[in-house]
């Protein structure tokens, strides 16, 4: 059954994901983004807060039998932070280049704020939320296969970006493939997610024909399923893109499966080669589909030592709704 995930959820991912605040010291600022309220004992660990709650919805009809409406969020956004021995920068600064973020992001997602994009950037060995993983085999292997290798550190950078600097698989095994696998962790509820858009960058050689070959695993059917095939020697972009029984593709930790392989085997003498520049999953949620920035004034509290410097955003969202169906 579908669920609308509610607006302060929706604007929590999409804070959090987008987040960046670089430092004086051009370190990356660590940022906690939550419900609210204010927790002073986070600013042990982390150099600022934001928290998202709900300020108010209103419910609008948009025609006369009611059927088509409008549903009206005000959101408060509170920007947190603190002077801190231990960072470089004083947290004046730091609520100042935190406000700016939540500005941009706001802006720049103002039409999608209920798509959020995973990758792999930034993440190395071992990596605790997304995975790849390596191998070569004769047939497609399970996840949680003992022949699936994770990547090192150094392979996943080739991987972060579209910028051709590619990891390369390659097996030289007769009648085996290059295989590579991909783990997601999906941060919504399966009920609330719309959409699920897999892509895969890269290309693959072998003797008997170039290509690659992706899927993704139905955990219910245990099989790879929704099959893209590409061919060439050069670089190019497939997808696969689900939109109904979600909840076969999402299993019950929030994992979503990639496969990707060679279209072709080695014959052991020349090897198949399996390219990846670039992997994602791109997630669309039952939600609202527009937030943007309404106002924002600054709060500071003086009266307390070390001072507390806040900023409060007002921030506005809508969602339509016919009867049920979430659009």
């Amino acid at each position: 059954m579908s669920e609308v995930e509610d607006a302060v959820t929706t604007t929590i991912r999409l804070l959090s994901k987008n987040m960046h605040v670089v430092k004086n010291d051009t370190s990356i600022a660590s940022i906690y983004v939550s419900k609210e309220w204010y927790d002073h004992e986070l600013f042990k660990n982390y150099d600022g807060q934001i928290t998202v709650g709900l300020a108010e919805s209103r419910d609008t009809k948009i025609e006369m039998s009611g059927r088509i409406r409008r549903r009206l969020g005000s959101l408060r956004v509170n920007v947190w932070a603190t002077d801190r021995p231990a960072s470089s920068d004083p947290g004046r600064l730091i609520r100042q280049k935190m406000v700016e973020e939540v500005n941009r992001i706001v802006r720049q997602n103002r039409n999608q704020p209920n798509v959020t994009l995973y990758y792999f950037a930034g993440l190395g060995y071992p990596s605790g939320t997304h995975k790849a993983f390596s191998g070569g085999a004769p047939s497609e292997l399970v996840p949680g296969d003992a022949g699936w290798i994770e990547l090192t550190s150094l392979e996943y950078q080739k991987i972060w970006y579209s910028d051709d600097i590619r990891y390369s698989k390659s097996d030289n095994v007769n009648g085996e493939y290059a295989l590579m696998l991909f783990r997601f962790k999906l941060d919504p509820r399966i009920n609330c997610v719309k959409k699920i858009v897999l892509a895969f960058e890269g290309y693959g050689t072998a003797p008997a024909g170039n290509g690659i070959t992706i899927k993704i695993w139905n955990h219910i059917s245990s099989a790879w399923e929704q099959a893209q095939t590409g061919t060439g020697d050069q670089d190019q972009t497939l997808t696969i893109t689900i939109s109904t029984a979600l909840g076969y593709f999402i299993d019950s930790n929030g994992y979503v499966w990639l496969l990707a392989r060679t279209t072709n085997p080695s014959n052991g003498t020349t090897a198949a080669i399996l390219y990846c520049d670039y992997v994602s999953c791109t997630v669309t949620v039952n939600g609202i589909t527009y937030l943007d920035v309404f106002s924002f004034r600054d709060a500071d509290r003086v009266d307390v030592k070390p001072f507390i410097f806040r900023s409060e955003f007002q921030l506005k969202s809508w969602m339509f709704e016919d009867v049920g169906a979430v659009f």
